[in-house]
């Protein structure tokens, strides 16, 4: 063999070897993918691009699981009194949100998918929802018409101690900072003390001020990039990090999937051997309330189409899969970013990193660490967190904001952490996992006592409702539970989120709202079902449906 050959068989051999490990390396994040829909985002995509619209005809929309006539007429029946019921308890609030809505884009999007698309046209008709509230007192809202509801929507999740524990955080914020005013650029002398306590609950060694969550996400990322040069993300199937373009790929984004972001399945082995095997990943997600739903997207009521909901919260086994891959992380360079904005410190002051015992590089924080104001935190390890190289003057990692830092959202945070030190809080914190566990264990006993088809489940404060029969009509609860004057978000029974100020007497008040808007619910028929031996898979069956309605559109 001349050198002519060898050079070429040298070339092809290698040629052959890097299109080999590319193949290996490729079947390897294949095998690390979920095999659901929010594994695939393509796919998922396309499948959201593709869903035909189309609503069920009053003909047909009470009984498309087949209900009998009787029970078909009950419903519709109760459809009307329940609207009715509504209309006239609160005429100025629903006439203010109707005048609202064109308006407000985030209103009409929320008000869409309340309930499966397929429902939306007739209940609409029926059922009108009021957005506006004057006021808030202990665990209560009270919309424009003086109507008063127990709140558990949380405020997406800022209400952790109660309403009238950040109106005061609030108050004294604002006469904190009301010398200096609006003043930005530098910095209130209470930021010194902020940063300094925020160092201390997350073990970091410095902090970057943001106005948001997803502002706060965006900061660590880019810094995981910058100083380990490479681009790519892990995030986990179901998981939310904010909706800016590489973390919430996939349906509701109009970009297609960045290459940069790769979406693997959460607690599983396929999933390190990706992280050890590859050299181009620079960050790594975790959202730990996704222990809750581990793949899944946060349940909503437009999604339940036929009332199957998992949450199955195992902290021990989510504890071990975390510490492995701080071990994988660490062992590969790879930042490990916490992104605890949403459960801040429901976990404890510590957050997640001390209740599941394991050390991140950068933790982001928001929501209830405002105090009521809107606020974005990164803390991390000093070498994560420099935004500029000493050698290379021009290589810098920029990141500001107009409101970084304002003087009265630092102030009120102040007021904020400084009561995260006080008995009080402290004691209301060390108790909470075992009250709220004891709680969920009384309301579904009582559920079961009235023989409900109903329970709830969930992660500390932040629960959700589960069904035990299959049915069309379950998202309906989140009216019936607006009629006994409990409030859930836009998502509905998918995440009720909890306040640590319910004293006893306000949950057992909860407890018998809840227990009985689910025994109206039963006795109105929604939650009827067919003989065993006539029921049919009902996500097959609105697949057909489907099919029928994009075959008829094209």
């Amino acid at each position: 063999m001349d050198l002519y050959d060898l050079g070429v068989s040298v070339v092809l051999g290698a040629a052959f070897l890097m299109a080999s490990a590319a193949v290996w390396q490729r079947l390897q994040l294949s095998l690390a993918k979920h095999p659901s829909l929010g594994g695939h985002l393509r796919m998922s995509k396309r499948f959201a691009n593709w869903l035909p619209a189309y609503s069920y005809p009053q003909a047909t929309w009470f009984c498309v699981d087949g209900a009998p006539e009787a029970i078909s007429k009950q419903r519709e029946a109760a459809l009307t009194r329940l609207g009715q019921t509504l209309k006239e308890r609160s005429p100025k609030t629903l006439a203010h949100t109707a005048q609202a809505k064109p308006m407000i884009s985030d209103m009409q999007l929320t008000s869409q998918y309340r309930m499966p698309y397929q429902f939306r046209e007739l209940l609409s008709k029926h059922l009108q929802l009021g957005y506006f509230w004057n006021a808030s007192q202990d665990v209560y809202l009270t919309d424009m018409d003086g109507n008063q509801f127990i709140d558990v929507t949380g405020s997406y999740g800022v209400n952790l101690f109660g309403y009238d524990f950040y109106k005061s955080c609030m108050a004294e914020g604002a006469a904190m900072a009301n010398e200096l005013g609006p003043v930005l650029g530098g910095y209130h002398p209470c930021v010194l003390d902020n940063v300094k306590r925020l160092c201390e609950l997350s073990g970091k060694d410095e902090v970057s001020f943001h106005m948001s969550g997803t502002e706060a996400v965006m900061q660590a990322v880019r810094l995981a990039r910058y100083h380990t040069k490479k681009r790519k993300i892990v995030r986990f199937t179901g998981a939310y990090h904010g909706w800016w373009d590489d973390v919430q790929p996939g349906p509701g984004n109009p970009m297609p999937p960045s290459g940069d972001t790769l979406t693997l399945n959460d607690m599983h082995a396929n999933t390190l051997r990706v992280l050890r095997n590859r050299n181009d990943i620079a960050c790594v997600l975790i959202n730990p309330l996704q222990a809750m739903h581990p793949n899944r997207a946060a349940p909503t009521d437009s999604t339940l189409i036929d009332g199957k909901r998992a949450v199955h919260y195992d902290r021990k086994a989510y504890t071990t899969w975390l510490k492995t891959l701080r071990e994988v992380c660490t062992a590969k360079g790879i930042a490990l970013i916490f992104d605890e904005v949403f459960l801040g410190f429901r976990l404890g002051k510590g957050g997640a990193q001390t209740y599941f015992g394991v050390d991140a590089d950068m933790v982001t924080y928001g929501k209830t660490l405002g105090g009521g104001l809107p606020i974005g935190v990164l803390c991390g390890n000093a070498a994560w967190m420099k935004r500029f190289r000493d050698d290379r003057p021009g290589n810098i990692c920029f990141a500001r904001g107009t409101f970084n830092a304002h003087p009265t959202v630092m102030a009120t945070m102040n007021v904020f952490l400084h009561r995260l030190d006080t008995p009080e809080v402290k004691d209301l914190l060390a108790n909470a996992s075992q009250q709220w566990a004891d709680r969920q264990a009384m309301l579904n006993s009582r559920l079961k006592e009235a023989q409900l088809p109903v329970r709830v489940a969930g992660m500390e404060t932040v629960w959700t409702v589960l069904y035990d029969v299959p049915g069309r009509y379950h998202w309906m609860l989140q009216y019936y539970l607006r009629e006994q004057g409990v409030a859930l978000s836009w998502v509905g029974s998918g995440r009720m989120i909890m306040s640590l100020n319910f004293d006893d007497a306000m949950y057992e008040e909860l407890c018998n709202r809840f227990v009985q808007a689910a025994k109206n619910m039963q006795q109105d028929g929604w939650w009827w079902t067919p003989p065993l031996d006539q029921q049919s898979p009902i996500r097959r069956q609105v697949f057909k449906e489907m099919l029928k309605a994009r075959w008829a559109s094209s």
